[in-house]
């Protein structure tokens, strides 16, 4: 993937490293509404470190005895990472929850309420982070920064956790959707990645490339389970559609995800001059409930936007997506036709259609504060703020940092679901 824009390029960046112990990030979930007191849901919040959401809530429906599908959350969190969440579990005792042991799973309240919780009901997160390998002073340069972020917005970037660990999740979406099996399996099964992929894996994927299959199979660690499955698929009928067919739909669904957010970053990038100025043919997101309304005249329309009240969008493609007009139509259509898509690409017979929506340019980080110290690990500053559900605090670490490589002058621009909807993604 090409660098993304930074918003803040006249700064060079404090450099530094985040996540080298879990200990270092802390998120806390800051839910859309509290608990009744009465229903047949018992709410949690629920303090974890080093597991997966979906890790968590296994071991909580195996220690209440209930299915895993009785458990609601509203968003997942980071394995590496010290995280706060709200969870429902059905047909249990506040008692229970509050006093059955779980590994690696505090609980920390217990509640009734009436409903599950559903992805999404979730008014944001709250997050205190520690950038280590860095100089305390330097604390001093990021508060116009910062302030520059809250002002303007944060760009609503995509986080690149998004895109898994090779960063290719968007590649295999693509592939679902143009309807390419053999282009799939190449980037699942071959493609080796030296210094990405362990030495074991690099071998399975480099004979994969070469033809020799069952080679392959030998190589591929027993941890692969998808990659081993599937080539398996590929062994026994010879036909690369079947091998693909194989693949789950949840995992199908996260890949056509990632290209859908690939390429709502690269949208954003090529507008991040104007995250905070409406242009021609606008679609607009309202901050207070998430609706949405077509820009008519981008200059009556700009005190909102100064105000943080609306903003522009960008996409989350999909074949019922709410198309912009003029100049933001224009922006759009040329990210699609340099990644040979369009949105009919998103209408498939089967399981990989996609609706799509749209997705604010930008956001707002508040409660911001900034603190310099010292532990038994070295120096470090800790930064903390919250942001809108669905937004990503890596994205402003990343402005703060610089740490990745460096990237191309912005592409200037003159002055997340159901159909037509705005909904916020999942972070």
């Amino acid at each position: 993937m090409q660098p993304l824009a930074y918003l803040t390029r006249d700064f060079p960046g404090i450099g530094g490293s985040i996540k080298n112990r879990p200990e270092d990030f802390f998120v806390q979930e800051i839910p859309a509404y509290e608990p009744g007191g009465e229903g047949e849901h018992v709410y949690a919040e629920i303090q974890k470190v080093g597991l997966t959401s979906f890790e968590a809530i296994n071991r909580i429906a195996r220690a209440h005895h209930v299915s895993s599908r009785d458990i609601g959350y509203a968003g997942l969190k980071d394995a590496r990472a010290v995280t706060r969440q709200v969870v429902s579990i059905q047909g249990v005792t506040e008692e229970a929850v509050m006093t059955t042991p779980i590994d690696g799973v505090q609980v920390l309240w217990a509640a009734r309420h009436r409903n599950k919780i559903r992805l999404g009901h979730l008014r944001g997160n709250r997050f205190a982070i520690k950038i280590r390998d860095v100089n305390p002073t330097d604390i001093l340069k990021l508060r116009p920064v910062l302030a520059r972020l809250h002002d303007r917005g944060m760009p609503n970037y995509f986080g690149e956790q998004r895109f898994g660990m090779r960063g290719d999740n968007h590649v295999l979406g693509a592939c679902l959707i143009r309807g390419r099996p053999e282009e799939l399996l190449h980037h699942l099964l071959g493609s080796p990645r030296p210094g990405v992929d362990d030495e074991a894996t690099v071998q399975a994927r480099s004979l994969f490339d070469r033809g020799d299959l069952e080679p392959s199979m030998h190589h591929w660690p027993r941890r692969c389970g998808l990659e081993r499955r599937i080539l398996a698929r590929l062994i026994k009928t010879g036909q690369p559609g079947s091998a693909v067919r194989a693949i789950d739909e949840k995992l199908r669904r996260l890949w056509v995800s990632a290209l859908q957010s690939h390429l709502f970053n690269e949208v954003l990038s090529r507008r991040i001059d104007s995250i905070d100025r409406l242009i021609p043919g606008d679609f607009a997101y309202k901050h207070e409930n998430g609706a949405g309304f077509a820009v008519t005249d981008p200059a009556t329309e700009q005190p909102r936007v100064d105000a943080f009240e609306i903003s522009p969008t960008g996409p989350i493609v999909g074949h019922r997506m709410t198309l912009p007009t003029d100049d933001a139509l224009a922006i759009e259509q040329a990210v699609l036709k340099a990644n040979g898509l369009t949105p009919g690409h998103f209408k498939q017979e089967g399981r990989d259609q996609a609706k799509g929506t749209r997705r604010p340019l930008r956001v707002r980080p508040e409660n911001i504060e900034l603190a310099a110290g010292a532990d038994e690990f070295g120096p470090h500053m800790t930064v903390a703020f919250s942001l809108p559900a669905g937004s990503f605090a890596t994205v402003l670490l990343r402005e703060l940092m610089k740490s990745d490589a460096p990237e191309p002058a912005a592409e200037r621009v003159a002055n997340p679901t159901e159909p037509d909807s705005i909904l916020p993604s999942n972070d």
